[in-house]
C-alpha cells in the first residue's frame, strides 16, 4: 500500500517541475536525491504556511490596523516595519555562522517556526485585550521576538533548501509557492470584505490566530524533511565579517554608493503602513476596508514581480531609479488625497489604489537592489556583500523608522508623506548615478 502514494507523488512532482525523470539531481547529496519528490512537497506546504502567516500578520498592513484599533500612539506605527525588517536582517551575520556549526540545519528552522507561531498567538491576544500605549508597546515587544525568529528561520530554510532540492528546481519551487500564497492571501482578504462591519478586535484576533497555525504547519513540515548531515566547516566569526565589511565600505566606492541609494529607497517600505493607516483613519475601523487593502495588496504582489523581472535583467540601476520616482509619485498622491476635500476621500478606495501602486513600486525596489548587488559582487564575495548590505540596511531602518515615527507624531500622517516623497526623489537621483553592472 505504501508504493501507491509514492508513485502518484512522483507523478505530481514531475508535472509540477516539468521534469520527465524525478531523479534529476544537481549539487545535492545522493541520499537526498531519492527523497527529492517528498522533500519538494514538504518545502511547498511549509512555504505556504509561512507565506500565509506572513501576509496575515503583515507589519505593512495588518499590524498598523491593529495599532489603530487598540488606540496606540502614532509614533509606534512608524516602528512596525523597521522592527519587522531589521529584526530579520540584523542577526543574519551572527546566525549564519552559528547554523554552519550544526550538521542538521532543519532544527534551527523548526525552532524559528515555533517561536513565530507563539508570537502570532500573543498578538492575537493583544488584539482582544490590548489598549493604548501599553498595548502598542507590547505589540512592538512581541514583534521584536517574531522578527528575530524569522531571521533564524530564513537563514536555516535557505540552507536546508540547498541540501534537499536540486539546482534548477529551486526557482520552480519558489515560483509555485509564490502563486499559491498569493491565491490564499486573496481568499483571506475576500472573506474580510464579506465580514465588513464585524468588530475589528475579534476579526483581527482570528487573522492572527490563523497566522499562528500557518507557522506551526511550517515547523511541522520542516521537522519531517529528511536532511543528510552536512559539513560543519566554514562557520565564520561574525566580528571578523563585520571588520572585513567595514574595510570593504571604505575601499569599494560603488558598494558605498549602492548602500546610500538602498537606504534612501527605504521610503517605499516606510510609506506603506502610513498609507494603510490613512485608509483606516478616513474609512473608520470597519474590517471591509482592511479586506479591500489585503485583496489589492495580493493582486498587486502577483502583478509586480513579472513587471520588473525582465527589466532588472536589462538594467537593475534603472529599475532602482524608476522605483524611486514611482515612490515619490505615490507618496505625493496619498498626501493630496488626504488633503483634498470631498466625500470620495472619506472611503478606503483611493487609499487602496495608492497602496496597490506602492506595493508594485516596492517590489521594483526589492528586485532592483537584489539583482544589482548579486551582479555587482563576484561569486567569491557575494555572500559577504549581501549579508553586510542587509545588516547596514537593518541598522538604518531602525534609525530612519524612529525618526519617521517622530515626524508622524509631530506633522501628522499626510505631511509625513511629503517628507517620504522627497526621500524617494533623492533615492532616484542617487540610483541614476550608480555605475551599470549588467
Amino acid at each position: 500500500p505504501m508504493a501507491a502514494p509514492e508513485i502518484s507523488q512522483s507523478r505530481l512532482y514531475e508535472w509540477l517541475t516539468g521534469d520527465e525523470d524525478s531523479r534529476m539531481c544537481k549539487d545535492i547529496p545522493d541520499e537526498a536525491c531519492d527523497e527529492q519528490p517528498r522533500s519538494f512537497f514538504l518545502h511547498l506546504v511549509a512555504s505556504l504556511g509561512n507565506k500565509l502567516a506572513d501576509e496575515l500578520s503583515s507589519a505593512r498592513l495588518v499590524l498598523p490596523w491593529l495599532m489603530g484599533v487598540i488606540g496606540a500612539p502614532l509614533w509606534m506605527v512608524g516602528l512596525l516595519v523597521p522592527i519587522r525588517e531589521a529584526g530579520a536582517l540584523l542577526p543574519q551575520l551572527f546566525v549564519a555562522g552559528f547554523i554552519r556549526l550544526r550538521p542538521e540545519r532543519k532544527w534551527a528552522w523548526v525552532a524559528g517556526g515555533l517561536l513565530q507561531a507563539v508570537a502570532a498567538a500573543l498578538l492575537a491576544l493583544l488584539a482582544l485585550f490590548g489598549s493604548g500605549a501599553v498595548g502598542g508597546g507590547l505589540v512592538l515587544a512581541v514583534l521584536v521576538a517574531l522578527s528575530l525568529a524569522r531571521g533564524l528561520s530564513s537563514v536555516a530554510t535557505k540552507d536546508v533548501l540547498g541540501k534537499t532540492i536540486s539546482k534548477q528546481r529551486r526557482g520552480t519551487l519558489m515560483g509555485w509557492s509564490g502563486s499559491m500564497a498569493g491565491a490564499v492571501t486573496l481568499a483571506a482578504g475576500a472573506v474580510l470584505v464579506l465580514f465588513d462591519d464585524r468588530p475589528g478586535e475579534l476579526a483581527l484576533a482570528v487573522l492572527l490566530g490563523i497566522a499562528a497555525l500557518g507557522w506551526a504547519l511550517n515547523a511541522l513540515c520542516a521537522a519531517r524533511i529528511r536532511e543528510a548531515p552536512g559539513a560543519v566547516g566554514g562557520g565564520e566569526n561574525a566580528w571578523d565579517s563585520v571588520r572585513l565589511g567595514l574595510r570593504l565600505l571604505r575601499e569599494d566606492r560603488a558598494f558605498l554608493h549602492f548602500n546610500l541609494s538602498r537606504a534612501l529607497l527605504l521610503a517605499s517600505a516606510l510609506a506603506l503602513p502610513y498609507v494603510a493607516l490613512l485608509g483606516q483613519q478616513q474609512s473608520g475601523t470597519a474590517l471591509g476596508g482592511l479586506g479591500v487593502l489585503i485583496v489589492v495588496s495580493g493582486l498587486a504582489g502577483m502583478v509586480a514581480s513579472p513587471v520588473w523581472g525582465k527589466r532588472a535583467d536589462a538594467s537593475s540601476r534603472r529599475v532602482m531609479r524608476d522605483a524611486g520616482l514611482g515612490a515619490t509619485f505615490c507618496c505625493l498622491l496619498a498626501a493630496a488625497i488626504a488633503w483634498l476635500p470631498g466625500a470620495w476621500s472619506q472611503t478606503v478606495w483611493p487609499y487602496a489604489l495608492v497602496y496597490a501602486l506602492l506595493v508594485i513600486i516596492h517590489a521594483g525596489v526589492r528586485l532592483g537592489r537584489k539583482t544589482y548587488i548579486v551582479d555587482m559582487a563576484g561569486s567569491d564575495r557575494r555572500a559577504l556583500y549581501v549579508a553586510l548590505s542587509n545588516t547596514i540596511t537593518g541598522v538604518l531602518m531602525l534609525a530612519v523608522g524612529g525618526l519617521v515615527g517622530a515626524l508622524a507624531q509631530w506633522l501628522g500622517t499626510a505631511a509625513l508623506m511629503v517628507v517620504l516623497a522627497l526621500m524617494a526623489l533623492a533615492a532616484a537621483a542617487s540610483a541614476s548615478r550608480l555605475p551599470e553592472v549588467e
